[in-house]
Formats: C-alpha cells, sequence, structure tokens
C-alpha cells in the first residue's frame, strides 16, 4: 500500500468577491498519477498555486509533504521540497539552450554563484537518459518543437530531483504519437517513485493513464475515487452536476459564398489552398498536427502572407497583407493560445472586451469615452455570460472557458462578417465546451460565416456543416458533415 506524500487538509482560497477554494482536502499518494480534474474554475489552478508556492492559503488549512508540514508556502520551499509544476506554456527560457534550461535550476536552489559548465552538462545529461530521449544540449530551447520543449521541462523537474510533478493539460499540443510517448514517460517517472498530479480536460486520457481521480467543482473537493470506481458518465457527473453530452447540430447546405480561397501557397507550410465559405455556415478544418490548418487560417488573416494564390471576398479580389487589412474586411480571428495570444492577461476583462474598438469608443480628441467603455463591456458579458461579472476583474483570473468568451467577444465586438476560430475548446472542460458549441452555432445562425480548426473530430462532427481535411499542407478532402463519422476522416487526415 502506498503512502501519502502530499496531504491537504482543510485548504481555503478567497479572492474579492470569489472563494476560490472552499475547505478543500485530498491526498497525492507515493509514486502514484494523481488525476485532478473539474470544470473550468472548479479552483484546480489555485490548488496548484498554492502546492507551488505562489499563493499562500487562508488560516485554518494545511499542506505535509513527506510527513513534514509546510512552513512558509514559498515558491522557494516548494522546490525544496521536491514539488515542480509544467504548466501549459512550460515555462522555459526559449533564448536559452537545452542545457541552460534543464541545469540552471540546481544553482538557483543551492544559491550557488558560479557556475560549473561541466557538472550542468552531467547533470542535464542524466536527466535526458532518465527519459531515454537525446536532444542537442546546446540547442535553443526555442528551436524545438512542442513535444521536445515539454521533455525539456521534465527534464528541468527531474534535475531538480521533484518528487511531485505536477503536469497541467500536458497533451493540449501534442499529436497522438507524442501523447503515447509522454504516457510512457510519466509511467517510468511513476515507476520510480515520483508522484504525478495530471490536470487534463480529456476524459479519456485521464483514463487511459490515472490511478486515482480528485473532483472538483466549485471550488469543492467532491471526493477522490480509484479509477475503477468511475466511468464517463459518473466522473462528468461528478465534475459538473448534471449530464452533459455533445450536442449534434443539425447540419446544413448554404450557397451564398461570401469567401473563396484560390490555390493558396506558402512554401514550406501549405499548396494549393481553394476552397469556398458561406454565409451562415460553420465550416470545419482539421488534420493531424503540423497539418498546416493554422498556417492556413492566419493566412486569410494577414499574419502569415501567402506567397501565391488569391482571395475573393464577397465577389471581388482581396489584398490582405496584415490583420488590419482583415478586420477592415469584416475578418475576426481567435487565436489557438488564448493566453498568449488572444488576452492581455495583466489588464482587466472589461480593458480586453474594447481593445479592438477603440476607435468607435473614443472621443474626438482620442481619447477613450469611459461611460462608453463600460456600457460595452457589460453588454458583452451578458451577451456571453462571462462569469463573474465583475468589468475590473483581471483576465489572469477568469477560468478557461471565461477567457475564451472574454476572446470571442472582443472580436464580435467588430461586427465580424467571418469568424475564423482555431481550437475553440481548447483546454477547456466539457461543460464550457457545449456552451462554445452553442454561442457558435448562434453566430452561425445569425448569418456570420464560421470557420473552426479543431482537432478533436467529435467537435468537429458536432458543431460543422462540412469539413475540410488536410493532410501535409494540402487538402485530402472535403465532406458534408451528415452522416459523416471519425474513421472517414481519419482515413483521410492520415
Amino acid at each position: 500500500m502506498s503512502q501519502p506524500l502530499v496531504e491537504i487538509q482543510n485548504i481555503s482560497k478567497k479572492f474579492p468577491g470569489v472563494a476560490a477554494l472552499q475547505n478543500v482536502s485530498f491526498t497525492i499518494n507515493e509514486g502514484e498519477i494523481h488525476a485532478l480534474i473539474g470544470e473550468n474554475g472548479a479552483g484546480k489552478s489555485t490548488m496548484i498555486k498554492i502546492l507551488s508556492g505562489l499563493y499562500k492559503p487562508e488560516s485554518g488549512g494545511e499542506i505535509i509533504f513527506g510527513g513534514e508540514p509546510f512552513k512558509e508556502y514559498t515558491a522557494l520551499e516548494s522546490l525544496h521540497r521536491g514539488i515542480v509544476v509544467i504548466y501549459q506554456d512550460f515555462s522555459l527560457f526559449s533564448n536559452l539552450s537545452v542545457l541552460e534550461n534543464i541545469a540552471l535550476g540546481p544553482y538557483v536552489k543551492a544559491g550557488k554563484r558560479q557556475v560549473n559548465w561541466k557538472a550542468m552538462r552531467e547533470t542535464a545529461r542524466t536527466a535526458l537518459g532518465k527519459l531515454q530521449i537525446q536532444i542537442d544540449l546546446n540547442a535553443p530551447v526555442g528551436s524545438l518543437s512542442v513535444a521536445k520543449q515539454q521533455i525539456v521541462a521534465i527534464a528541468r523537474a527531474l534535475a531538480n530531483k521533484a518528487r511531485l510533478l505536477v503536469l497541467d493539460e500536458p497533451t493540449s499540443a501534442l499529436s497522438k504519437g507524442e501523447v503515447t510517448k509522454l504516457f510512457d514517460i510519466m509511467r517510468s517517472l511513476k515507476q520510480d517513485g515520483i508522484s504525478l498530479l495530471f490536470i487534463s480536460h480529456k476524459i479519456d486520457e485521464l483514463f487511459a493513464i490515472s490511478d486515482r481521480f480528485t473532483v472538483f467543482r466549485d471550488g469543492k473537493c467532491m471526493g477522490t475515487f480509484n479509477r475503477e470506481e468511475l466511468d464517463d458518465e459518473k466522473l462528468i457527473s461528478l465534475m459538473v452536476g448534471r449530464k452533459i453530452e455533445y450536442k449534434i447540430f443539425d447540419k446544413v447546405q448554404r450557397n451564398d459564398i461570401i469567401l473563396e480561397t484560390k490555390n493558396l501557397t506558402k512554401a514550406g507550410q501549405f499548396r494549393d489552398i481553394s476552397f469556398t465559405l458561406n454565409r451562415g455556415e460553420i465550416l470545419g478544418i482539421t488534420g493531424l498536427v503540423g497539418a498546416g490548418r493554422t498556417e492556413v487560417a492566419q493566412a486569410i488573416f494577414g499574419l502569415n502572407p501567402f506567397d501565391s494564390g488569391e482571395l475573393i471576398l464577397e465577389g471581388k479580389a482581396a489584398r490582405i497583407r496584415r490583420p488590419s487589412d482583415a478586420v477592415k474586411r469584416g475578418i475576426a480571428y481567435v487565436p489557438e493560445n488564448r493566453l498568449q495570444e488572444g488576452l492581455v492577461l495583466g489588464k482587466s476583462v472589461k480593458d480586453n472586451l474594447v481593445i479592438t474598438v477603440l476607435r468607435s469608443i473614443s472621443n474626438r480628441m482620442g481619447l477613450v469615452d469611459n461611460a462608453k467603455k463600460s456600457k460595452l463591456a457589460a453588454e458583452w458579458m451578458e451577451k456571453l455570460n462571462i462569469r463573474p461579472s465583475i468589468p475590473d476583474l483581471l483576465a489572469s483570473k477568469l477560468s478557461g472557458g471565461n477567457q475564451q468568451r472574454v476572446v470571442l467577444s472582443k472580436w464580435l465586438a467588430t461586427d465580424p462578417k467571418i469568424l475564423i476560430v482555431d481550437e475553440p475548446t481548447n483546454g477547456i472542460d466539457v461543460g464550457a465546451k457545449a456552451e462554445i458549441h452553442q454561442i457558435l452555432r448562434n453566430l452561425a445562425e445569425s448569418g456570420i460565416a464560421v470557420i473552426v480548426i479543431s482537432s478533436e473530430l467529435p467537435e468537429i462532427l458536432a458543431i460543422a456543416d462540412r469539413v475540410i481535411i488536410m493532410r501535409r499542407g494540402r487538402i485530402a478532402a472535403e465532406r458534408f458533415c451528415e452522416g459523416l463519422n471519425q474513421e472517414d476522416i481519419l482515413s483521410k487526415a492520415i
């Protein structure tokens, strides 16, 4: 029987207007993969930040690690105890080498001022050797693939003698093969006695790798369960308190072309991309990671200008070389990475909501009219049900689902004719997914042409009317979604 490594006892955390955690208690055993699951806003991120020493809990709660209670709740204490968090962005230094990213931590931890490069190299080699991975130690981390960057982050954790490794949505940007490799690494770490806390919204992956599940709902712990005690339906019920399923929307066939692409080509990214988009429809674009889906969307929006080809917008040739050209022509783009590209996290919800339409709420002197700003922000918070309804709350404090609503709102405020949404529910819980899907369908029914890029085939089949399947930078097939299944799409994608 495994012994508890971490005992979390009656932990609470409050923010202005929000009780993020309420008397949460659970344990993480030595050498286990423990899933922490819940809707966006359930308190998972707050719990991680308390474990990592970024937040201090309210009085009355306690965390016992390896038999000893936490004293200071600082990042340095957490690191000394062997708690390492790998966030979605990995928190690596992209301009530094693999060697420096892996091996500098122990020097910071020990407070040393002089660097022994030979010892650092040995530390990095040993850490990567435990993962049975070879990566050029001199390569800048920014030059690596997402999967390799994640391995560097895990190796850094090992170099810091991690006893508890927290993985926050580690598979969100990985291909199926890369996920399999990551799970092999996780099992290997478990065999070495390292505990892993795994946070994900992908329920099939949670069941594939986790030993036990702790479920959060509305800041409370609903219990800890062995894997065999749960199935999909029971887990979702514990998370959201109701039954949630993908709603399969009725498919529509439109014949009112608003956008046509003709042989769009960008060297090394995509080639001969030709398709049409109709008003009032949802066009899905899918394919394996690296197929060129995002690159095509960014080309249409002017973020990634194509080398050759033509865009026809409302029957006329359109020259779009930068995002401002696209916005003027009624095209909006919600990026895949809302944290880095979609939001200004250090600004308020209100500031983020109006950032795309500052001219329309400014006076003749070019100064923002605060009354108009507040009114516009309040309107969009109500329209898209952004919660909590606190305009001055920092965007960084919102759950993933509500952050996505803010990004959608700020672009809908531009009154677009075409909305491109890249991975609309990435990192979002199952309840919020259903709500985002309904929002997108409502937009299509209002006459907006919607392009949804997604690697989740159930999502494409649920909300798209047509789907374009990409493979290696080309369109492999185009299908109407009525009667289509995942196997049909996969056969073309691979």
